[in-house]
């Protein structure tokens, strides 16, 4: 029997930075923005446009930890122009161990977008501490939604999961607005039993007139 035995949260937070147009370009331009402390980027939009700009790099190395890449961040350019965006791509330098630069998708507001959402599972199943093995199953969930209305991330929680249950994707509760397109019958999590091993050899050996004839066969093990 497979049943929903766990309770999924979203967590939707609102991230913001603010950015300065930038008019440098070229390896010395950037050099000199991070020498500034300043982290340089590029925002793109859905026809190719981009907009050069930086932004303080603490600002973003501290938002940078807790983002996902379903998570929408407004970025305020001087203080006039706004973009709600996806954090697409960056490069990181392994000698300073920072990210060295940073490209941004801004979506359309009030479009539509298909994007992927992680899924994190918390909690252990009671069944495991009796023996039983939690086995993973999709990390991501493919949505179609509004960008306000966009989940950052589903966190399931399986510690009521027992032997052989399972969460699909079917199971998964979503806001109002977010239509999930991944297959309903992929599973989430499921938990069941490792198989049984041969037990070892370790039974003293039958006294002498009990013992089989030397001519006969000995029984196989069970697997």
């Amino acid at each position: 029997m497979f049943a929903l035995c766990a309770k999924e949260f979203l967590i939707m937070e609102e991230r913001v930075l603010t950015a300065c147009r930038r008019t440098g370009f070229g390896k010395a331009a950037a050099a000199k923005c991070r020498r500034a402390s300043r982290l340089p980027a590029v925002i793109y939009d859905h026809t190719g446009h981009s907009t050069a700009i930086d932004v303080p790099y603490r600002d973003f190395e501290k938002l940078f930890k807790t983002v996902t890449e379903s998570t929408l961040i407004t970025v305020k350019v001087d203080e006039k122009d706004e973009y709600e965006v996806f954090i697409k791509d960056y490069q990181y330098d392994i000698v300073s161990d920072k990210v060295s630069h940073a490209d941004f998708y801004a979506v359309e507001r009030g479009q539509l977008l298909r994007t992927k959402i992680q899924i994190r599972l918390s909690g252990s199943p009671e069944a495991c501490r009796q023996g039983a093995v939690l086995e993973t199953g999709i990390a991501e969930l493919e949505v179609e939604c509004l960008p306000r209305d966009l989940p950052e991330r589903i966190i399931v929680n399986v510690e009521t999961l027992g032997a052989n249950e399972a969460i699909h994707v079917r199971d998964i509760k979503v806001p109002e607005g977010v239509k999930i397109l991944t297959d309903a019958d992929l599973a989430v999590a499921m938990v069941k039993f490792a198989k049984e091993e041969a037990p070892a050899a370790t039974e003293e050996a039958a006294p002498a007139d009990a013992a089989a004839p030397a001519d006969a066969a000995a029984p196989e093990a069970k697997a």
